[in-house]
């Protein structure tokens, strides 16, 4: 795991099985982002297992085997979607093409766990509700900066606990590292990833309902500009939104491809999170100047200051508590309306944004 390279990163965490081998076989289809890694991590560390894999790039399907020598390399997808022993199949397959194979895995009677952004358009979400309904069937998303960080989990168990009162406003960042040279073409087009506040958005998105604890929001002002990387015209390199939740919680979030070089980390992602009785910031990757280690939180209330070091203390229980949700049919995890909702409000920042017009002249807006 690589902690300069966004695209690789793959957390690894505390081994917490909910289920004996066999129970809950998984597979992999679609290796166009490396977040595929630390969802089959995750979902390993639970106790499922990791049987089979899928990708039409044979080099990938390989270096997936490598990184996992259990797996078979499946010929064809539908080798691994007409296994009836498989329980789920887990993807991160290019942004615009993960509904499709979402649709296609559920009617093979089998649950999804796509990477973010799950959709790239509202037509999309609506599919996957109607499909999930008919079926009955999961459709997980990775999430990661929430799920698979043990500070951005410890501080939705805080505010569960009382320790901030109620939620009444959040602040998110979500810079990145580009790394331009090393990206596929399908990263810089939003018609495959779908937009910077559809992709990299949509964990801010998601913080905000769960932190807040809102069913749905609306977006009040978006933005969204390319100011450096004109060799690729279509890319956009800055994000943000301002949304208001339906229990009147307030949001702001800043999404970005500018982490300089010399940053210790892929990206200084944080959050601070206001409550009526205290406030909590939570950085996620790094502490800088100060511990290159990731996973620092700071509460103060009425008790104090206080510095929670989270780092191997806390767990990611999202993955054991989703399989269980499968097996079950149980909503545990994460809700299926929370995770569909937190994708179309993405989608619907992306398409409301304002684009922001970079010259050497004053900016200009369109």
């Amino acid at each position: 795991m690589s902690k300069n390279d966004g695209m690789n990163y793959a957390p690894k965490g505390k081994v917490s099985r909910v289920v004996e081998k066999g129970e809950f076989r998984f597979a992999a289809i679609g290796l166009d982002h490396g977040h595929i890694y630390g969802m089959c991590n995750g979902l390993l560390e639970a106790g499922g297992e990791l049987v089979a894999v899928y990708d039409p790039d044979e080099k990938k399907a390989s270096g997936f085997k490598e990184k996992y020598p259990e797996v078979t390399i499946a010929a064809s997808e539908d080798e691994i979607l007409n296994d009836p022993t498989i329980h789920l199949v887990a993807s991160a397959n290019i942004p615009v093409d993960r509904c499709a194979l979402g649709l296609r895995v559920l009617d093979h009677g089998k649950h999804y766990f796509a990477d973010k952004p799950a959709f790239t358009t509202k037509e999309q979400v609506e599919k996957a509700r109607e499909k999930t309904a008919e079926t009955g069937l999961k459709w997980g998303i990775y999430y990661s900066e929430r799920l698979h960080v043990e500070s951005a989990i410890f501080a939705g168990q805080l505010i569960e606990e009382g320790a901030i009162g109620r939620v009444i406003q959040v602040m998110g960042t979500g810079p990145h590292r580009a790394r331009a040279n090393a990206r596929p073409d399908w990263f810089f087009d939003p018609k495959y990833y779908g937009g910077i506040l559809c992709d990299i958005g949509s964990h801010q998105i998601e913080q905000f309902l769960h932190y807040s604890g809102a069913n749905d929001a609306k977006v009040l002002h978006s933005k969204v500009a390319n100011y450096h990387f004109k060799q690729y015209p279509k890319f956009e390199d800055y994000g943000d939104a301002t949304l208001v939740a339906d229990n009147g919680a307030t949001f702001y979030f800043r999404v970005d491809w500018f982490t300089p070089d010399g940053l210790g980390t892929w990206g200084d992602g944080r959050v601070i999170i206001l409550g009526t009785k205290g406030y909590i910031e939570v950085r996620k990757y790094i502490d800088i100047g100060r511990d290159s280690s990731g996973d620092h939180l700071y509460l103060v209330n009425h008790e104090g200051e206080k510095h929670f070091e989270c780092n191997g203390k806390v767990g990611c229980p999202f993955f054991g508590e989703f399989i269980l949700d499968c097996l079950n049919g149980t909503e545990h995890a994460m809700t299926q309306e929370h995770a569909f909702k937190a994708a179309e409000l993405c989608i619907e920042a992306q398409e409301k944004a304002i684009q922001v017009e970079s010259a050497d002249t004053p900016a200009a807006v369109k």
